[in-house]
């Protein structure tokens, strides 16, 4: 079977079973109400004038941490929301306190009985270390720091397990300053060795360190009314006739294509990969998707940085990709909508927000730079069935606010 037909475009077909070592048992359920409901086929003669799957709506706890859990999830239901993206933190399921599995089952039975789907969410900011933000890491250099962070996914994974979630949500975490410089170090002295060209490498907010001015090749001399990237002009033609057409131009030989750049840093690529190895054995025992997100500042910052972690774990099953619209903005070299249709194959959850190019700043909707509707139908038009969830991380004390009004706006552009 297919990755595609194990995920159905994102909705979770199976339910697993089995408990982790790492945590307090919580126990597997099938048949949640709340689920993602698999696909029905239509008849052959509808089959090709079938709409597109509608969008699925949720909201992030992790913008409404001035409620109650259950205020938060009641107030979601109340304006219609599909879903919950919940964050685990110390103020909602906190998974370190005690009574995890009778808290998580109690929150299972108030999902159900709201109707809301549910995703879980790794990001809170201060859960495992009061004084370093997301820290631990996956690639912290320390093993037994990773460890920490690798046993706070496997008991999302069982939390997820009993709520019947969609998917765990993940992010690689922050090379250590001293990594981060030795990398610029490193990509200064590949820039100066003149036998191969320098390799791109990215700073700590996805900046490309530019390469010395000795180091730029020449240009060659160029006719200063000719645009700077203009095709040099052709050789007049002998032509007798001025109304004869000039003779075909050769066309240009189609350009190699590049193997992709190897991300610096392999050491901190190994270890979030054996980091998220044992997180994913028990993602696969769960049947749940563990989605990894690309975070700007992150190791793992891009699209192209998901597949360089896919490749090195060999392309398992059991994971796939948490796409931030807002991060698309911010700095792919594709629109959001672009890397909407390049990310469907691995697409297992979505957050949204507004933003603008080259800032990771989370804004309300409407109040940065991007064009929704043609992201809101470039995700109808993937068949992705999962939550699409705001984001707004920094919004909690006009969260009521906020989750008011992002409902109609999403509508309306999916509706437009």
């Amino acid at each position: 079977m297919s990755r595609g037909d194990a995920w159905a475009g994102g909705a979770r077909t199976g339910s697993g079973a089995g408990v982790g070592a790492s945590s307090p048992p919580v126990s597997g359920r099938a048949g949640v109400p709340g689920s993602v409901p698999a696909p029905t086929p239509l008849p052959d003669s509808r089959a090709e004038h079938a709409a597109p799957h509608p969008l699925r709506f949720g909201y992030g706890t992790n913008g409404l941490t001035d409620l109650r859990l259950d205020d938060a999830l009641t107030l979601l239901a109340d304006l219609g929301y599909d879903g919950v993206g919940l964050t685990l933190d110390h103020m909602h399921l906190d998974p370190l306190a005690p009574d995890l599995p009778a808290r998580t089952r109690h929150l299972a039975r108030r999902l159900d009985a709201l109707g809301l789907g549910v995703t879980v969410e790794t990001g809170a900011r201060y859960i495992l270390d009061p004084r370093r933000k997301h820290g631990p890491s996956l690639i912290d250099p320390a093993p037994e720091d990773r460890a920490r962070r690798t046993a706070l996914l496997i008991r999302a994974v069982e939390i997820a397990e009993e709520l019947g979630a969609e998917a765990v949500h993940c992010f690689s975490g922050v090379l250590p300053e001293s990594e981060r410089r030795q990398g610029r170090e490193q990509a200064r002295e590949q820039a100066r060795e003149p036998a191969s060209a320098p390799e791109t490498t990215r700073g700590p907010a996805d900046t490309p360190e530019p390469a010395p001015e000795s180091a730029q090749p020449p240009e060659p001399p160029r006719n200063p009314a000719q645009p700077p990237n203009a095709t040099p002009p052709r050789p007049p033609t002998t032509s007798a006739s001025p109304h004869e057409p000039p003779p075909p131009r050769t066309p240009n030989p189609a350009p190699a294509t590049p193997h992709p750049p190897t991300p610096p840093h392999p050491t901190a690529w190994t270890r979030l990969a054996d980091s998220l190895t044992p997180v994913l054995a028990r993602a696969a025992t769960a049947d749940i998707p563990l989605a990894v997100e690309p975070e700007p500042g992150h190791l793992l910052a891009t699209l192209a940085d998901f597949h360089h972690l896919r490749t090195l774990l060999d392309d398992p099953a059991h994971l796939g990709l948490t796409l931030d619209i807002g991060h698309c903005q911010c700095l792919e070299p594709l629109s959001p909508a672009d890397c909407v249709r390049a990310a469907a194959p691995w697409l297992r959850h979505v957050q949204i927000e507004d933003m603008r190019r080259g800032v990771h700043e989370h804004l309300p909707l409407g109040d940065g730079e991007i064009d929704f509707p043609p992201v809101l139908a470039a995700l109808a038009a993937t068949g992705y069935q999962g939550l699409t969830v705001v984001e707004l991380p920094r919004h909690s004390h006009a969260g009521p606010h906020q989750a008011t009004r992002s409902l109609p706006f999403l509508t309306a552009a999916a509706t437009s």
